[in-house]
């Protein structure tokens, strides 16, 4: 999941402007804030405190944000037809990964962003940021600071998405704020949080309410069922983000990309939003065998199974040597075919 060059040029140059070593001694805080379970303290006290804070952000969180978001956006266009949003609302979108991962899922839809943030330090950095933007609705979104908890009014607009925030808050605020994300949402709503045990609790508690304000689930979910995923397993998925020079030596590491783990729900108002909910879901890395690959999939029946498709079963065992986490399964009708009803077997 590559950046899009005028974002990645955009932050090589903000942290030139801030000595890595400054950033550096943020990112151990924001490491903990974002895999830690406890929201902040109060609404006054975001994540983001300040303009060192948000520096560290921009190397620390943001490139592998717009990945996630991006790659959720993806599975919601896969299964939403020809719809495209004309407005966007950016909830808790901080520096504005959101809003770039919007135009990029959707470059020729003409639409327009509003973010909306409580921490001015982050609004302040994605204004700069989104300033020499290609893409018009980066450039022309509307920053605003405003609270999250509580029960904030929000304006309608088409596409809502709340990024990375629900984390910060506490238990009756992301109720909150998720069910006035729905009530603003005219056609979708996408939430992401990080693809850890906690991150994967928010996102059933906020699928739970979406699905209670009458939106229908379209991604990465096969149904608007009971999560089959129990006990300590829980439900992720990954996006691979290349790093730069600088990039690494904020965040102390050696590798050329980082795998970003995230947890995603995507729903849409069915009037609103032609579409059906994905198909089944690949929720595992699929093992390659000796003439055979296993597939962990989620399915339309509400349960987790494990399929075997073999050699035996032509273009549908060549797609399945391919496929990769997070995929719908099987990708080609044709090859279902070929393999019997569904394009697999049981073993």
């Amino acid at each position: 999941m590559h950046l899009p060059d005028d974002l990645r040029d955009a932050l090589t140059r903000q942290l030139h402007a801030t000595a890595p070593g400054q950033a550096s001694a943020q990112v151990e805080r924001l490491i903990q804030s974002y895999r830690g379970a406890a929201p902040t303290a109060a609404p006054s006290a975001p994540i983001l405190r300040d303009a060192a804070d948000v520096a560290a952000y921009a190397a620390y969180r943001m490139p592998a944000t717009y990945a996630a978001v991006r790659s959720a956006l993806g599975a919601l266009r896969e299964q939403a037809a020809d719809w495209a949003p004309r407005t966007h609302l950016d909830l808790g979108g901080g520096t504005g990964a959101a809003t770039w991962a919007v135009a990029d899922a959707w470059p020729d839809g003409g639409h327009t962003s509003s973010v909306l943030d409580w921490s001015q330090a982050a609004l302040a950095l994605g204004s700069e940021l989104a300033r020499d933007a290609a893409q018009q609705a980066v450039r022309d979104a509307e920053w605003t600071r405003a609270p999250l908890a509580g029960a904030p009014r929000l304006p309608a607009r088409d596409l809502v998405t709340v990024s990375y925030v629900i984390g910060e808050l506490a238990p009756a605020d992301r109720a909150s704020l998720i069910d006035a994300a729905a009530g603003a949402a005219l056609g979708a709503v996408v939430v992401a949080e990080p693809g850890t045990p906690e991150g994967y609790a928010r996102i059933i508690e906020a699928r739970q309410r979406l699905i209670a304000a009458g939106l229908t689930v379209l991604a990465p979910c096969p149904h608007d069922g009971t999560c089959p995923v129990t006990g300590d397993d829980w439900c992720h998925f990954a996006a691979r983000v290349p790093r730069t020079s600088l990039h690494r030596q904020v965040k102390g590491g050696t590798l050329p990309y980082e795998d970003e783990k995230f947890s995603y729900v995507a729903a849409v108002r069915p009037a609103a939003v032609p579409g059906a909910p994905a198909g089944n879901r690949i929720v595992r890395h699929p093992q390659i065998r000796k003439g055979q690959v296993l597939l962990d999939l989620c399915t339309r029946d509400d349960a987790l199974t494990r399929t075997t498709v073999a050699k035996r079963h032509g273009a549908a065992y060549r797609l399945a040597r391919d496929a990769r986490w997070g995929e719908t399964w099987p990708p080609d009708p044709a090859a279902g075919a070929d393999a019997g009803q569904d394009g697999y077997s049981q073993p």
